[in-house]
């Protein structure tokens, strides 16, 4: 609680919104309520009838309801409340708890007899305290809180508000026009499900970090024993080999480089139930998924770059290091699925957006041909493209009629077929199954890699 007169400052990571009126507003006065009509309406008619008729007990019945508005309207207040909405919007991850506060100040003296709050939320915020609609009572040149706290349920950004205050007085007789404060948004983070990949990349191209390239180079990566050559350091000898052969060998290392890694997120269709962290679509598994392979490639020091696959084609354009990692989830923050009917860009094939050595992770459910067109193209341009399938295993349409199940049999069976097809122009297709589900794909990629190939051009 606090005073208009001594306000505390906003805590560090608080947003303030905006204010209430001041005593100057000549839009946000005090109007009667139906309280006041009922007792006014109930008092002169009491009146009215016992002076026509004579009866002197309807007047003295008619007294109370006189005497009752009287004194409580000799309490009314000049000044109307004023009102802020706080909220913390430093939500890191899905699950996180959402706090903040709406402040009432009673400038006036005489005292609310009541103050109407009504906050309403995102559905995805699960509210504990807060939503919904409050009273409570603030004495004269004094305030009160009300709390609001509840649990992100998905990522996102989500809305609370818009506020609505009210203020009563004069015993529920006037009641303030409403304070209307505008919402704010709670930025929540997706959450980066854990991913691992122990293999190396398909092509290295840069000229330091963690992945093993095909080059020879300084590294601690054997890749065999070769005669020795001035300029080699006595430390690479191999004194076994050497006194077996009656001359000079040295181990050959081979280069470790970084890589790029680019993210296609497929956002043409979205299916399946998105119920929170217990449930996921397809929007919600390749918005998870991309921040768990980002996080793991770019804490090992590799250059990732996001990009859209839609009509809008947004692009995160590659960066290494957390800053990078940051600047992702917020970029996933606006991933949406876009109407059916709009056809996607072609941006795709562009040098500039997927460079040719770039490992390029395409996350798609494969609900749409072009998708899969896509994804063939890429390949026969001789990137390495591996694509990851998100869509859950969960996901099944409406039962509509008696064929339904029959038509969703021979859907999954056409779509088998389409990721065999992929896989004959050189796409693997893998589920995304959390850490470790791209490993063995990704070491066939590799192996792949070293093979000659055939680009078209």
């Amino acid at each position: 609680m606090r005073t208009q007169d001594n306000p505390q400052p906003p805590q560090p990571g608080e947003q303030p919104v905006l204010r209430g009126p001041s005593e100057d507003s000549a839009v946000y006065d005090w109007v009667p309520t139906r309280a006041l009509r009922r007792a006014v309406g109930m008092a002169l008619v009491l009146l009215i009838i016992g002076v026509t008729i004579g009866r002197l007990d309807l007047v003295v019945l008619g007294l109370p309801f006189v005497l009752g508005a009287g004194w409580g309207l000799a309490r009314r207040p000049r000044r109307v409340p004023t009102a802020e909405l706080t909220v913390d919007t430093t939500i890191s991850a899905e699950g996180g708890t959402v706090l903040g506060r709406v402040s009432i100040d009673n400038p006036d003296p005489a005292p609310l007899s009541g103050v109407a709050v009504r906050t309403p939320a995102s559905p995805w915020l699960r509210m504990h305290t807060g939503a919904g609609e409050y009273m409570a009572s603030v004495p004269g040149r004094s305030g009160t809180d009300v709390l609001i706290e509840g649990r992100a349920m998905r990522w996102g950004r989500h809305r609370i508000g818009p506020v609505e205050v009210r203020g009563y007085a004069a015993d529920g007789l006037l009641r303030s026009r409403a304070i209307r404060l505008p919402a704010t948004t709670v930025k929540v983070h997706p959450v980066a499900q854990p991913f691992e990949a122990a293999d190396a990349m398909p092509k290295a191209a840069g000229i330091a970090g963690t992945h093993r390239s095909r080059r020879p180079g300084e590294s601690g990566e054997l890749a065999g024993v070769r005669p020795y050559q001035p300029g080699d350091r006595l430390r690479r000898v191999d004194w076994r080999v050497s006194l077996r052969n009656r001359e000079l060998y040295v181990n050959a290392t081979l280069s470790e480089r970084d890589a790029e890694v680019v993210l296609v997120l497929d956002v043409l269709h979205e299916a399946g139930r998105s119920a929170g962290p217990a449930s996921a679509s397809v929007l919600d598994t390749t918005v998870r998924a991309a921040a768990g392979i980002g996080e793991h490639y770019l804490h090992r020091g590799d250059r990732v770059s996001v990009l859209e696959f839609g009509p809008s084609a947004r692009y995160l354009r590659a960066s290494s290091g957390h800053r990078q990692f940051l600047t992702m989830l917020e970029w996933l923050l606006d991933v949406r699925v876009w109407p059916s009917g709009v056809a996607p860009t072609s941006r795709l094939l562009s040098p500039r957006l997927l460079p040719p050595n770039a490992l390029i992770l395409f996350l798609t459910p494969l609900l749409d041909e072009r998708s899969s067109t896509m994804l063939a193209q890429l390949a026969r341009t001789g990137r390495f493209v591996l694509a990851v399938d998100t869509l859950p295993d969960n996901a099944r349409p409406v039962q509509t009629s008696e064929w339904t199940d029959l038509a969703y049999r021979l859907w999954r069976l056409d779509r088998g077929n389409t990721i065999g097809r992929l896989r004959e122009v050189g796409v693997p297709v893998v589920a995304w199954a959390g850490a470790g589900s791209l490993d063995e794909v990704l070491r066939d990629v590799t192996r792949m890699a070293g093979a000659p190939r055939a680009v078209l051009r």
